[in-house]
This record gives C-alpha cells, sequence and structure tokens, in this order.
C-alpha cells in the first residue's frame, strides 16, 4: 500500500490490536474506533478477545450510506443489508405512476431487474492513518481566520494526496477526534451504483408508527437490502457477515459496527446549556410547524401524499428525538456532574504555572465563541443551516451557486466539502434522476420564506433582500415555476459550465441563490473563523489537559465514522416492571388492530396460518447506538450478523448526552425475524437462500 502524509496506511487489523493504552470506560458503555478497541474490557467483562481475523472482516463487512446511515455486506455479491427507513428516500424516488415503494414494498423476481438508486452512495471503510502531528503542526499559533485557512489547506492536501487520481473511487476525509485531541484520516471505497434488491412494506416496516417509535416492545421489520455494483456487475466483495438464522440468545455478548452521527459526551457544559436553551427549542419550534404544513399537504390528494411521506417521516422522526433532549437537559444529574467534571479538570490546570501556560483558560475562550454563535444563530440557521430555505430546488441552485465560487479558488483555500477529492460525490448529486415534485417544492419554500420573515422580522435586510415586495407564496410559485432545476441535464450543464455558466444563468432558482450567497458566506465565515475556530482549540485544549492527567480513559464522541460497541442481549426494569429482550410473531399478531399503524397487510395476514409464533421478531440489548447506526449489523462473537439495528428505546434519547447501562437499550431486528417473513410472508426464497449461502 502506497505511503502518503509521512505515515503507511497501516492496515485496520494491525492498528487495532494496540488495545493497551486504553484503559476503559464502565460496563458496555463506548462507541469505540476500529483502531482503538478496549480489548482488556472485553475480555474482563466478557471472556472474548477479538482477533485480527475478526476485526478485519468486521471492519470490511461495515460500511455507511453517505446519506447517514449504517450498513453490512451479507454476501460475496455485493448485498447490503441496512433499515427500511434508510432506505426511504431511494424507494420515493423509484416510485412513479402506479407504484408506490415507499408504502407497498418492493421485491424483484431475480438479480437482473435490480433497479439503480438515483442519488444514493455507499462507502466501505479501508484505512485509517493518524494524521495528528501534521495537523497540529499546521495549526500552531493560529487563531481565527488563520487557523480556518490553515485546517482548511492541510485537510485539502491530506484528501488530495490521498483520493490521489482516482477520487471517483476513493473518498478520503480528515476526521477531528477528542475534539482535536487527535485528528485521522479515513479512507473509503466508494460505491455509487446501488441498487434496490428488496424492502418490505411500510406498515411492518414502521409497525406501530410514532406511538411506538423509540419504545419497546416493538414489533417492526425494519429491514432494506441493496445491491453495489461494478462495471454493471454484482461487485466481489472480500469480506461480509455469514447470516446467522437463529437470532441470537438472552445474556449472549453481541456488537455492533456503525456509524454514529454525533454525540456531544465530550463537550463543555457551556455548549449543553446553549443547546437547552437555543438549539432544541429552535429545531422543535420549527420542525412542527413543517410538519403541519406537510400534514396537511399530503392530505389534498393521493398524489401529495405519496409525494410527502418519505419527509413526513423523517421530519416527525427528528421531532421525538429533540423533544426527547428536553428532559435531559435539563437534568441536574448531568448538569451536576459536566460541572464538577469540568472544575476538577480547571483546579487541576489551575494548580500548576506550567500547566496554565500550557492549556491557559479554554472556558474563557468557549464562553467568548458562544457569544458570538448567540448573536448570529437565528441568520445563520436560516440561511446558511440545514433548516433554512427548504426544497429540492433551491439546495441544486445553493450548490451550483457555491461550487462556482470554490472551484475558481485553489484547493487548499476551498471549504471542506468542496475539495477536488470530494467532488465527484457533488456531481453524482447534481446528476440524480430522482423526481423533483413542483407542488411539494413551493409548499416548502414558501413555508420557509415564511419562516424566515418570522423569525428574523419583516424590517431585516436579509428578508427584505430574499422577498422584496412579494409574499411567500407568490415568490415561491414564481420561482419553482420559472426554474428549470427539476432537470440532470440543465444541472450538469450549468456545473460543467462553471462561474460563467453560473453567472449568465437567469434561472429564477440561481438568480435567488446568488443573492443569498454573500450574506450566507459571511455567516459562514464568521461561524467559521469567530466560533468554530474558538470553540474548536478550546475542546482541544480541555481534551489534551485530560489526557495529560489521565491518560487516553475513554473513546471519542461520534463524527459518522465506524465505530464497535459490544454488550448483551438484556431487558431492562421500567418503574418495578421487568422489560424482556424479545418480541415474538405472536405478538405481532396480538398487537395488530387493523387501523394504521397497527394494521397488517394482505400478506402478514395471508401468511399467519405458515408462520412459527414463537419466531423472535425485535430484541434489545446494552449497546451504546446512536443516530446514524441505524443499519447497523449486530455481530455475534464468531463475526455472524444475528440482527439489523434500528431504532434505540425511550432511554437511549439521552445517548447524546450520556449512557445509562441500566435503561439505555439499542433495538434490533431479529435474524431470525428476517428470514422468516422473507421465506413465509414475501415469498423471496432467492433472497433467503442468499443470506444464508453468502453468495447468489
Amino acid at each position: 500500500m502506497a505511503k502518503i502524509l509521512g505515515r503507511a496506511l497501516v492496515p485496520l487489523a494491525i492498528l487495532a490490536c494496540a488495545p493497551a493504552i486504553v484503559p476503559y470506560a464502565h460496563a458496555d458503555e463506548g462507541m469505540w474506533t476500529m483502531d482503538n478497541l478496549p480489548v482488556k474490557q472485553m475480555q474482563e467483562r466478557y471472556q472474548f478477545t477479538p482477533s485480527k481475523e475478526w476485526i478485519e472482516r468486521v471492519t470490511k463487512a461495515s460500511a455507511r450510506l453517505a446519506l447517514g446511515c449504517s450498513a453490512s455486506f451479507v454476501s460475496a455479491d455485493g448485498l447490503v443489508m441496512t433499515n427500511h427507513h434508510c432506505a426511504n428516500e431511494c424507494l420515493q424516488q423509484l416510485s412513479g405512476k402506479g407504484h408506490n415503494y415507499f408504502q407497498d414494498g418492493y421485491s424483484v423476481k431475480n438479480q437482473t431487474e435490480e433497479q439503480r438508486c438515483p442519488a444514493m452512495e455507499l462507502n466501505q471503510l479501508d484505512s485509517i492513518t493518524d494524521v495528528t502531528d501534521r495537523m497540529q503542526a499546521a495549526l500552531k499559533g493560529k487563531e481565527g481566520e488563520a487557523y480556518t485557512k490553515a485546517r482548511q489547506a492541510e485537510e485539502s492536501a491530506i484528501e488530495k494526496e490521498c483520493a490521489g487520481t482516482d477520487a471517483k473511487t476513493w473518498r478520503c476525509d480528515v476526521i477531528s477526534l477528542y475534539h482535536g485531541g487527535r485528528t485521522a484520516l479515513y479512507r473509503y471505497r466508494r460505491y455509487q451504483d446501488v441498487r434496490m434488491v428488496m424492502a418490505p412494506d411500510q406498515n411492518a416496516a414502521f409497525f406501530g408508527g410514532d406511538p411506538d417509535n423509540f419504545n419497546f416492545p416493538r414489533y417492526d421489520l425494519d429491514m432494506a437490502f441493496l445491491r453495489v455494483y461494478e462495471d454493471g456487475k454484482p461487485a466481489k466483495v472480500s469480506a461480509y457477515l455469514p447470516f446467522d438464522a437463529e437470532g441470537p440468545k438472552a445474556g449472549e455478548l453481541v456488537f455492533t459496527s456503525g456509524n454514529p452521527g454525533s454525540t456531544e459526551r465530550e463537550v463543555p457544559l457551556a455548549d449543553l446549556e446553549f443547546s437547552r436553551n437555543m438549539t432544541v427549542p429552535f429545531v422543535i419550534d420549527l420542525y412542527s410547524a413543517l410538519d403541519g404544513a406537510l400534514w396537511q399537504y399530503s392530505r389534498e390528494s393521493v398524489a401529495h401524499h405519496q409525494e410527502a411521506q418519505e419527509r413526513i417521516f423523517g421530519i416527525e422522526n427528528s421531532l421525538k428525538v429533540y423533544r426527547g433532549r428536553v428532559p435531559v437537559l435539563a437534568d441536574p444529574k448531568l448538569l451536576d456532574a459536566k460541572a464538577k467534571s469540568e472544575a476538577s479538570l480547571r483546579d487541576w490546570i489551575n494548580a500548576d504555572d506550567s500547566r496554565k501556560k500550557i492549556y491557559g483558560d479554554p472556558w474563557a475562550k468557549n464562553a467568548k465563541a458562544l457569544a458570538v454563535k448567540q448573536q448570529i444563530f437565528k441568520p445563520y440557521a436560516m440561511l446558511e443551516g440545514s433548516m433554512g430555505l427548504q426544497g429540492e430546488l433551491f439546495s441544486y441552485a445553493k450548490l451550483l451557486v457555491r461550487a462556482a465560487n470554490e472551484r475558481q479558488k485553489p484547493d487548499a483555500e476551498r471549504l471542506t466539502a468542496y475539495h477536488d477529492a470530494r467532488l465527484p460525490a457533488l456531481e453524482a448529486e447534481l446528476g440524480s434522476t430522482a423526481p423533483v415534485y413542483p407542488d411539494l417544492e413551493k409548499t416548502e419554500l414558501a413555508f420557509s420564506l415564511t419562516k424566515l420573515r418570522q423569525v428574523l422580522g419583516a424590517d431585516d435586510e436579509i428578508v427584505k433582500m430574499v422577498l422584496g415586495k412579494a409574499a411567500p407564496d407568490d415568490l415561491a410559485v414564481s420561482l419553482v415555476t420559472g426554474s428549470k432545476l427539476a432537470d440532470p441535464k440543465v444541472r450538469l450543464a450549468l456545473w460543467k459550465g462553471g462561474a460563467k455558466a453560473i453567472e449568465a444563468s437567469q434561472d429564477p432558482m440561481i438568480v435567488l441563490a446568488r443573492k443569498v450567497e454573500p450574506l450566507a458566506r459571511a455567516l459562514r465565515k464568521r461561524m467559521d473563523d469567530e466560533v468554530a475556530a474558538p470553540s474548536r482549540q478550546a475542546t482541544e485544549a480541555m481534551a489534551k489537559a485530560r489526557f495529560a492527567r489521565d491518560g487516553v480513559s475513554s473513546y471519542p464522541d461520534a463524527t459518522f465514522t465506524q465505530r464497535l460497541s459490544f454488550g448483551q442481549v438484556k431487558g431492562w426494569d421500567e418503574n418495578g416492571k421487568q422489560i424482556e429482550p424479545f418480541t415474538y410473531f405472536s405478538g405481532l399478531y396480538d398487537r395488530a388492530t387493523g387501523s394504521d399503524p397497527f394494521k397488517l397487510t394482505k400478506p402478514w395476514l395471508d401468511a399467519k396460518p405458515h408462520l412459527n409464533m414463537k419466531t423472535p421478531f425485535d430484541f434489545a440489548s446494552t449497546n451504546d447506538i446512536i443516530g446514524g447506526n441505524s443499519g447497523s449489523p449486530v455481530i455475534d462473537a464468531k463475526g455472524h450478523a444475528v440482527g439489523l439495528i434500528f431504532d434505540g428505546n425511550i432511554h437511549s434519547l439521552g445517548g447524546d448526552f450520556y449512557y445509562d447501562e441500566s435503561t439505555n437499550r439499542a433495538v434490533a431486528v431479529d435474524s431470525a425475524a428476517i428470514l422468516e417473513s422473507l421465506k413465509s410472508v414475501y415469498k423471496n426464497q432467492a433472497l433467503a437462500d442468499e443470506l444464508v449461502k453468502g453468495h447468489l
């Protein structure tokens, strides 16, 4: 393997066999990087020591979907297992007149009929390289804007060296761990030809709907199967997880290998208070209103219901997560523990003049950054954040305008998302054949223009610039009706035409994006230079101080990179009542009422006499997971797939901030339920056979 960055790209199995520097966290807590596993803890708690081969296979057999989910290879012929809700977007995009794959499910008779997902990329981790020394050397002595520029330049150089001349094959991400205490380069094999194989109906995949979401017992078959292709043929993969037909047993040691998105277990108390006071209420307010608008839209016609169903599902799921954070962030136990921990670290630093010189006062630096964040939070959220102007068309326009500006700069001076090594993913996104629904676009854009005025005020200069004299509804209709960006050929022509094509374009959505871009970029610059840079330096100083005092005693916060968690199949005590770890097919039929969200479709009703009612359906385990782990395989000590993570219980909603083994539970579909449903309900013997045999 080629050498870059001054160090060899070390095979993952070798890196993972150096656990001596990890004293370990308590109980089953931990989302551990694959090159720093707590082997001693596994051995002491479960008498299990993973071999080099086990680690290598689990690493290579795991994957992530770039849209934000986890997955795994389950056959040598590129078959991939993930959740139904991770494939919702593809199912929605493949649906058309006469087909509602999101609601009714998807299945093909043979492999040749598998359809390509228009906008899906799958990444398989290839290697992890430590680049801490190089990044810290580049950032030494830098502050504010100089820090931001130095970080972007060094990340660009590292990623470019890593991808080489083949950025379409390799994706390279520089990842900050321990809030800057360590920096790692993650190199992925990227697959952009991902095809749909099978997904059950939505009633089965999300049985119980929102009332059961983040609860247990559950009876969800939240699964989907995809296949990656190379050169038009199913990809041959060297590592996959053999499928266990029996599933796990109570008390059994199990692992999850997934890509948890983001946690805040290491962030300062002041950041948690900012989330509690600003971010969480703001998101709940905006998403609640958007959920209502889309709910009304979905009731207007069958077509509108189909167009909005995937969007509504995602918003309602996010709402439940954010509402679950409210009591967690108000919990005095969490806040007191965080305050005591920080006071202890501050006292340790201040007790020695040399330590004060090294670490300074990171809390004061962070407080200054948060004061700036407070000032610009709302305009940033409405113009630059993901909660700003809504709709696919504006998203395309914003991407095109910003990319045109960024691509004129040297790679080292660009924003991270626009480095040369990342352009293939952006071009693939613009070339997506996924449909754009004009009525839905008008509704979402009108909503966000209305919220822009509500949040910032009618007299705000940004609002005046965006709306002019137009009403939000009228402006949305004009923009959507006049835009040609629904056509991927138009988008790709603008992409290839670069800055000149963007400047000359009279497409109204491009015109709006050009107007907004200078304001959004100014806010982005302040957020990068005056908030992100000093905040990162402050938390890095805290992390380094902890390392110096305690050693590497734990795992880093989640970063949507591959992590291994371990635990056991186990229920919990809920106010004196024991919650058993398994549900069974019999419970599904007992719970069914015939009405949504507890309605069974005809295949399930017809299959009832032929099913083994004692088959395990879903199970709970102590594995430490959060959002992003959706689609993670549950793996036994043999390295076999025994389940599929799709949710957590209500107590897991605090998982962004802490882990409590007594009540936090991951929830998975049992591998026995997957096989039984494929064979007896959906009559897909070929897929069941491929799972058992490990090949087509």
